[in-house]
């Protein structure tokens, strides 16, 4: 280990008579008789050690020695001076110098020196092997830890998506059931009712499958300048005969003079009609409105970009609730929900660089807040 070194010095017999001795103690020795010529041997041999004298012609050992940790700052550098140059060997060990020597040069000395540079040679080996072994172990560590979330995402997954079948399942039998009854009865109230369940169940399963789908395989978002009020007068004028029929006062607050905006209208549309379709579902209960029930749907802009709101003063939700239900299969809907739909919403929103929040309270209503930047390819 570290057993080459470059003596660069520029008085030959110096050069001579340290070369040999530092061959005798095992070494390998380069010399060089110029701070010049020593850069160059340093630019192909890459020596771990280096003896200089201090004080030579053109470049001194100090140039030499901030050229040559400016190349390789792990080089050991041990500088050989005078005893008038005092002053000079301290101010190379401010530049990282590992030690100086004096002339003459003491073999024991000498020997002090070589050994504290080949153990600050050994420590920094050790540590560069014992960090990239570190390295190692934290990437193996990651990589398992991945793996393993993955697993359990997948597990999470498999789960949500067995009870959301088992759910569909459940409709579709007991659907069943009140259609045989209603055969063997003849009762067509009995065959209304068992066909309006499973006719329920398989646009369960298809909106299923096609959430699934939508999630699994999202496409490129096809971002477009767009009026931003645009998806939500889109979903306002569709929304707006249901919420009439059920006595729900539906409310359109577009934001005026909003400038055109980076967008992929197609799902900012399905977001908020995502999220106005639960607000509705919440105003609903038992098939009946709620007393007074309102719905605004808001856009305006704010921090820079824009910010969608859709209001209810219908239902709410504690706190245990919020945090469950952007995950994958959690409904609020009963067997009527599949626990996409909210997941999927905030996939879009994010896609957009934004966020979607929310803030309920049981019995008050709920606020869906989603926040998009001006342009979300920037």
């Amino acid at each position: 280990m570290s057993d080459e070194i470059l003596l660069v010095d520029d008085e030959a017999g110096l050069r001579k008579v340290l070369g040999l001795s530092l061959e005798d103690r095992g070494y390998s020795v380069t010399t060089a008789a110029s701070g010049t010529e020593a850069l160059d041997v340093f630019s192909r041999r890459h020596p771990d050690i280096v003896l200089t004298d201090i004080k030579m012609p053109g470049m001194d050992g100090i140039d030499l020695l901030k050229a040559i940790k400016a190349e390789d700052p792990d080089t050991e550098i041990i500088m050989i001076t005078g005893h008038g140059d005092i002053e000079l060997a301290i101010k190379s060990l401010k530049f990282d110098a590992t030690d100086f020597i004096t002339k003459p040069i003491d073999d024991d000395i000498l020997d002090i020196a070589l050994k504290r540079a080949k153990e600050r040679i050994s420590m920094r080996r050790q540590l560069r092997a014992y960090t990239e072994n570190l390295e190692r172990m934290v990437e193996e560590k990651s990589r398992q830890l991945v793996q393993s979330e993955r697993l359990a995402a997948m597990g999470e997954t498999v789960a949500g998506l067995s009870h959301a079948i088992k759910n569909v399942a459940g409709g579709l039998k007991g659907g069943a059931f009140v259609v045989e009854k209603g055969l063997d009865l003849n009762n067509p109230k009995y065959l209304r009712q068992g066909w309006k369940m499973v006719r329920d169940n398989v646009d369960r399963i298809q909106q299923l499958s096609l959430d699934l789908l939508n999630i699994a395989n999202p496409g490129v978002p096809r971002f477009r300048l767009t009026d931003p009020n645009q998806p939500l007068r889109q979903v306002y004028e569709l929304m707006q005969p249901t919420a009439h029929q059920f006595g729900i006062g539906l409310k359109l607050l577009a934001g005026k003079g909003i400038p055109e905006m980076t967008l992929e209208p197609e799902g900012i549309y399905r977001c908020l009609l995502n999220l106005v379709s639960n607000a509705m579902d919440a105003c609903l209960q038992g098939g009946k409105c709620v007393d007074s029930a309102s719905i605004e749907l808001v856009s305006e802009v704010a921090d820079a970009g824009l910010r969608y709101q859709v209001i209810d003063n219908c239902g709410g939700m504690d706190q245990g609730v919020q945090d469950k239900i952007f995950k994958a299969f959690f409904t609020t809907k009963g067997s009527r929900g599949t626990g996409i739909g909210l997941m999927l919403t905030r996939k879009i929103v994010e896609s957009h660089g934004g966020r979607i929040d929310v803030v309920s309270a049981k019995g008050t209503g709920s606020t869906f807040t989603i926040w998009l930047p001006r342009d979300p390819l920037q």
